[in-house]
């Protein structure tokens, strides 16, 4: 089964550091690009980031920018999203997905989510006091 796996969510507060895992199984991560995306209850889900096939590109929402750091190790087949100086507004569950693109090819981080072929079911990141 061709899956994709979130782990690393918790709860911080305001200020702190957290970093996301996207672990895949059952195909190679190293033939797709991967966008992480965030979603509050009630609220439609947003790109986040995301990062080429071959890791030689990567995207920023404008609300991340200069926190939040897009990486792949595909070796280990597995996209990091390392989260810093996190906000409440932060809050939100996150989500990994995969999009077919074995060939350069740029991503942006608002790429609509129909574009992704695979998702992962998502990790909670709580930012409080």
């Amino acid at each position: 089964q061709l899956q994709l796996v979130e782990s690393g969510g918790g709860l911080v507060q305001p200020g702190g550091s957290l970093r996301l895992s996207c672990a895949a199984s059952g195909f190679s991560m190293d033939d797709y690009a991967v966008g992480w995306f965030r979603q509050v209850p009630g609220k439609e889900r947003e790109g986040v980031s995301c990062i080429t096939s071959g890791g030689g590109w990567t995207n920023y929402a404008d609300s991340v920018k200069g926190r939040f750091t897009i990486s792949r190790d595909n070796v280990r087949n597995t996209v990091y999203l390392q989260l810093n100086s996190l906000k409440p507004e932060d809050t939100a569950v996150y989500y990994c997905a995969a999009d077919y693109k074995p060939y350069p090819a740029l991503c942006s981080a608002l790429t609509p989510e129909d574009e992704y072929d695979y998702w992962g079911q998502g990790t909670q990141v709580t930012v409080s006091s």
